[in-house]
């Protein structure tokens, strides 16, 4: 059973090798972790926004749903419920990011692409 914390469940993201190389280098330029906010499809699409670690203000409404190498990924707790709690896999695509999401590199976005569910006791 997955690790609770306030507003949110730990471990229903994960990360491909792309997204984690990603990461890592943007760790490595920004000297800090990184977050990740999933984006509720209006604006900027579905795609994850990434941004310095605390630099996107939270509401009371987003809830922690998985911490990738250290970097803390959120997304509105409605939202979530309404999609049936899945299981993300953060990966990352040809393209510019959208808003004021940081690249995950020369011509590259992150992306999410949810995992078929698993068996989880919640």
């Amino acid at each position: 059973m997955p690790a609770k914390l306030h507003n949110g469940t730990v471990g229903r993201v994960t990360a491909t090798r792309a997204a984690r190389k990603a990461i890592a280098a943007l760790r490595a330029a920004h000297g800090a972790p990184v977050m990740f906010v999933q984006s509720g499809g209006c604006c900027d699409g579905s795609d994850p926004m990434c941004f310095p670690g605390g630099e996107f203000a939270l509401g009371q409404g987003d809830m922690l749903v998985g911490v990738i190498e250290g970097c803390m990924f959120h997304m509105n707790a409605d939202q979530y419920e309404a999609l049936g709690r899945p299981f993300f896999v953060l990966d990352v695509e040809p393209g510019t990011p959208g808003g004021f999401s940081l690249a995950a590199g020369d011509g590259l976005h992150f992306v999410t692409r949810v995992e078929a569910p698993r068996n989880t006791v919640s």
